[in-house]
C-alpha cells in the first residue's frame, strides 16, 4: 500500500514538528525526512513508497513470529474485551498474569541448584534492567551487607535508556547526556576479540583475559562493596559481541568466589533466538537474575520482566517485608494474554528447537561466507544473530575512519535495495524473525551482499580504498 505524494509529505512534515524519535538527530532527519512504514505482512514491512523490505533485525530484536498473527491479534482482542486493564497493586491478581508468571517459570530451566520460580513483570528491558538495581540492592540490605551497592557491567553493553538501564549500558553516548552513569556501577572490557585480543593471543586465552577483568574490578573496588555483574550473553546493541567458549566459564567461577550476584540480560537473546529458551543454558552459566522482555510477546505488546533465582526470592519473600517498588503496567492482562499465545505458537511450530538444529546452522554456514567479500573482515553468528565487520584492508583487518559512516552508507544500501540491516559503527548485524526458512535466509543473504557490492562500489567511488 503506497502512499500518494501529498499524503506522504504531509505525514514527514508532522513527523518532524511533533514527533521526537528515540536516539536520533532530530534536525537530521527532518531535513531528509523519515522512511514510512505503512504495513507489514510475515518476515517482510513495506513503506509508504510502495518498497517491499525483508525485515532482518526482528522490527527492533523483537518480531520472532513474524507480522500478522493473527492468533495473537485475537486473544489480544478477547482479553481486551473481557479485561483491559487491573493492577497487581492492594492485594491482587488477574488470571492471564498468574498464568504467565507460572509458565515462565517452567519453561526457565534451572541453574544448577538455582531455580526460577518467582517472576517481577515490566514493561520493558530498561524498565527490568532499574529493577534489579532495586533486587540486588535489597537483597544486600537484607543479608546485612548494605555496603554492596555497586553493579559491574561492560563497556559497550547495552542494558537499555532509562536512568538505571543506560549507568548500566556502557555506551559513551549515552553517558555523555545527563551526567551519566550514577554512582555505583562500573565498567570492564568486552570480550571482542577481533577488537581486543593481542597479537598472535588464541581466542580462548583472550576469553580468560577479558573474564578476569572482572575479577581486577572487584579486587580494585573492594569486594565486600560489589553487589552484582550484570551482562548480556550475546552482546546485541554493541554489535552482536558473541564471547569465546572460554569466557563465560570464567566468569562463573570469578563470581563464584567472591559471592557476587549474577544478571543474565536475556532482552534478546531469551526465547528462541540463540536456540533455547533461554540463552544462560546454551552457555552453561548460572545467573541468580534474568532478564527478559521483547521477544517474550514477539514484539506486538510491550511487556518485560525478571526472572528471580531461588537464592535472591526466597530473602524477599521472607525476609525483605514489602518490597517498594512497581509500575502501573506490571502484568499487564494484555501483554500478558499476548505473551503467552506467543509461547503457545512457538512450542507448537518448535521454533526453539528449529532455530538450534536447523536454521540457526543454516544461517552460520552462509553468513560465514560472507567473510570472502572484500569489505568484511569477520563474519560471525551465533543462533538467529549475526555481525559482519567491515574493514578498509582485509589482510590487515585495517578499519575505515569512523567519521567516514561506511556503516550508515552500507544500511543505506540495505533499506534502498530490499533488507533491513542494522549498523553499529562499521559493525553490520540482523537479527531475522525465527519464523524463517532456509530459502527465506538464502534471499536475506543474497540482499545483503548486493548491498555489500553496492558500498564497496561508493567506496570506491569516493576513494576511501
Amino acid at each position: 500500500m503506497s502512499l500518494d505524494t501529498a499524503t506522504l509529505e504531509r505525514l514527514r512534515g508532522q513527523d518532524a514538528a511533533h514527533y521526537l524519535h528515540p536516539f536520533t538527530d532530530s534536525r537530521e532527519l527532518a531535513a531528509i525526512g523519515a522512511r514510512v512504514i505503512t504495513h507489514a505482512e510475515g518476515i517482510y514491512v513495506f513503506d509508504g513508497e510502495g518498497r517491499k523490505i525483508l525485515d532482518g533485525m526482528s522490527g527492533l530484536w523483537c518480531v520472532n513470529l513474524g507480522y500478522g498473527r493473527r492468533e495473537i491479534a485475537d486473544a489480544v482482542h478477547r482479553q481486551m474485551l473481557e479485561l483491559p486493564y487491573y493492577n497487581s497493586f492492594f492485594q491482587t491478581t488477574h488470571p492471564r498474569a498468574v498464568e504467565l508468571a507460572t509458565r515462565l517459570a517452567t519453561l526457565a530451566p534451572a541453574a544448577g541448584e538455582t531455580r526460577f520460580d518467582h517472576v517481577f513483570f515490566s514493561s520493558s528491558g530498561s524498565e527490568s534492567n532499574d529493577t534489579n538495581i532495586r533486587l540486588v540492592r535489597r537483597y544486600w540490605d537484607l543479608m546485612g551487607q548494605p555496603q554492596r551497592k555497586t553493579l559491574i557491567s561492560r563497556w559497550n553493553g547495552y542494558h537499555g535508556s532509562t536512568i538505571g538501564g543506560a549507568s548500566l549500558s556502557g555506551m559513551s553516548g549515552m553517558h555523555s547526556q545527563g551526567d551519566l552513569p550514577i554512582p555505583g556501577v562500573a565498567h570492564i572490557m568486552q570480550p571482542f576479540a577481533f577488537e581486543h585480543a593481542h597479537p598472535g593471543e588464541s581466542r580462548d586465552d583472550f576469553g580468560l583475559r577479558a573474564a578476569r577483568a572482572l575479577e581486577e574490578k572487584i579486587l580494585e573496588l573492594g569486594p565486600d562493596t560489589v553487589a552484582a555483574f550484570i551482562a548480556e550473553p550475546v552482546q546485541g546493541a554493541g554489535g552482536v559481541i558473541i564471547p569465546p567458549d572460554s569466557y563465560w566459564p570464567e566468569i562463573q567461577r570469578i563470581v563464584d568466589k567472591y559471592g557476587i550476584l549474577l544478571i543474565s540480560d536475556e532482552v534478546i537473546c531469551a526465547f528462541g533466538r540463540l536456540g533455547h529458551w533461554f540463552a544462560y543454558e546454551k552457555f552453561g552459566y548460572r545467573p541468580d537474575l534474568v532478564t527478559f522482555a521483547k521477544g517474550v510477546t514477539s514484539g506486538y505488546v510491550p511487556l518485560g520482566g525478571v526472572m528471580v533465582g531461588s537464592r535472591v526470592a526466597k530473602v524477599l519473600v521472607e525476609q525483605g517485608g514489602e518490597f517498594n517498588h512497581g509500575y502501573t503496567y506490571s502484568g499487564h492482562p494484555v501483554a500478558c494474554q499476548a505473551a503467552l499465545t506467543t509461547l503457545d505458537i512457538m512450542q507448537a511450530e518448535g521454533l526453539v528447537e528449529r532455530v538450534r538444529s536447523d536454521t540457526g546452522p543454516w544461517l552460520a554456514q552462509g553468513f560465514a561466507a560472507l567473510a570472502d567479500h572484500p569489505l568484511v573482515g569477520l563474519a560471525e553468528s551465533c543462533g538467529m544473530v549475526a555481525g559482519l565487520q567491515l574493514v578498509r584492508d582485509r589482510a590487515s583487518n585495517t578499519l575505515f575512519d569512523s567519521a567516514l559512516g561506511v556503516g550508515m552508507l552500507c544500511r543505506g544500501h540495505c533499506f534502498n535495495n530490499g533488507v533491513i540491516m542494522r549498523a553499529v559503527g562499521d559493525r553490520m548485524i540482523i537479527a531475522p524473525p525465527l519464523v524463517m526458512t532456509r530459502s527465506d535466509i538464502d534471499e536475506l543473504l543474497r540482499l545483503i551482499r548486493h548491498a555489500l557490492d553496492l558500498t564497496l562500489a561508493d567506496v570506491r567511488a569516493r576513494g576511501w580504498l
